[in-house]
């Protein structure tokens, strides 16, 4: 079970995290949304709670919920610029189908 970050989205979160001044890393989740049913979370997290699962990739803290694990497990955040549009982008293998406006998807 793992979760890491490229590079690149390694690099954009710690410039987030030191612009911020404070937290402790970057809490990943998904929720009931959308279309296909689930959508992804990314929050920058203050707090580690009980039930979290944490990843060290890249001098970066990466917390999920337990809950949010097994919809996850796997993925790389990336993050990137096409064009005018930049940011992250979930390379998730227990995805099945995404939406046609690609904001949520199913396992």
């Amino acid at each position: 079970m793992a979760i890491t970050l490229s590079e690149a989205a390694a690099i954009r979160v710690k410039s987030f995290l030191a612009n911020r001044g404070k937290g402790v890393g970057l809490r990943l989740a998904v929720k009931t949304s959308g279309c296909s049913g689930l959508a992804y979370v990314l929050e920058f997290a203050d707090a580690i709670a009980a039930d979290d699962v944490v990843f060290k990739d890249q001098d970066v803290t990466i917390i999920v919920d337990a809950k949010s694990l097994v919809y996850l497990d796997g993925t790389q955040l990336d993050y990137g610029k096409e064009g005018l549009n930049e940011g992250f982008k979930f390379n998730n293998p227990n995805v099945k189908d995404t939406c046609g406006c690609g904001e949520s998807f199913t396992v």
